[in-house]
């Protein structure tokens, strides 16, 4: 999978790398979380590249794509996002994104009109979790910080996301220690961190209009242990947003990095879309 060529577009400024797969009239967007790059999808894009063309790329300051700019809102990536598959121009589009990637392609989908919209284990911004985001935040920032400092030695990061290792190819994770898991990218990690509770101040003012196509939400049924006290709320916010935009609700037997651990269940949910 990791000998997929990419390429490099200028967009809003910032220098943004993507690789493509398969081919057909239907293109696949997929837009991370937060702290992954285009890799998040490696074990996805194959399931599909006999029936759409798929498109997967790095954030400003993530992954292969140059730096930002200046700093991004999620406003800021959701217009990026339009940018890219302007410039692909595609004839008919399916945008798929993962957690906050599950924002930013909800507010790109106001622009962009997709024929159908996958979000797999987003962020209901309604959800009472997010009430008090700040002190979450900042303890998550404390973490981020230790990791950005060790991440100055490649084989205690190596240990440190061995998680990583089991969940992906060998040949994804050495990507990822190699891009994500770098001094640069968890310092976009912070901010992504930090710019996510604005992003859910602003949809709870300004929720993005429904879309106009087909939606399938796609929420995980196990956590971890820092995320166990929240997984019910969460559940919950994400099927009444399903109900409130007449799309389909679905448990899905993971985590929450869903594409590591269900990527079948991922490319059938796209496939009903791209079929449809």
């Amino acid at each position: 999978m990791r000998d997929v060529a990419g390429r490099r577009v200028m967009l809003r400024g910032n220098e943004i790398y993507f690789e493509e797969r398969g081919a057909g009239d239907t293109w696949v967007v997929f837009e991370s979380g937060s702290g992954a790059a285009r890799t998040l999808w490696d074990q996805v894009v194959p399931l599909l590249t006999d029936i759409a063309h798929t498109v997967a790329y790095d954030r400003a300051g993530r992954g292969r794509s140059g730096p930002a700019e200046q700093p991004q809102s999620v406003d800021d990536m959701a217009a990026t996002l339009v940018a890219l598959v302007q410039e692909l121009a595609p004839s008919r589009l399916i945008l798929v994104g993962h957690s906050l990637g599950g924002l930013i392609t909800r507010r790109a989908a106001e622009s962009l009109s997709p024929a159908g919209l996958v979000l797999v284990d987003g962020s209901p911004e309604n959800a009472p979790t997010y009430d008090d985001w700040a002190p979450t935040a900042k303890k998550t920032d404390r973490i981020l910080a230790v990791q950005q400092a060790l991440a100055h030695v490649p084989p205690l990061m190596r240990v440190l996301t061995r998680a990583y290792s089991r969940k992906f190819p060998a040949d994804t994770f050495a990507t990822m220690l190699a891009e994500d898991f770098t001094p640069r990218d968890i310092a976009q990690t912070r901010h992504e961190i930090r710019v996510f509770g604005a992003a859910i101040s602003e949809f709870r003012r300004t929720p993005p209009e429904p879309p106009k196509s087909g939606v399938i939400v796609m929420a995980a049924t196990r956590a971890a242990r820092y995320q166990a006290a929240s997984l019910d709320v969460l559940r919950e916010y994400q099927r009444r947003y399903a109900e409130r935009v007449g799309g389909e609700f679905e448990d899905v037997d993971s985590e929450h990095i869903v594409p590591a651990e269900q990527p079948e269940q991922i490319a059938a949910a796209i496939r009903r879309l791209v079929q449809a």
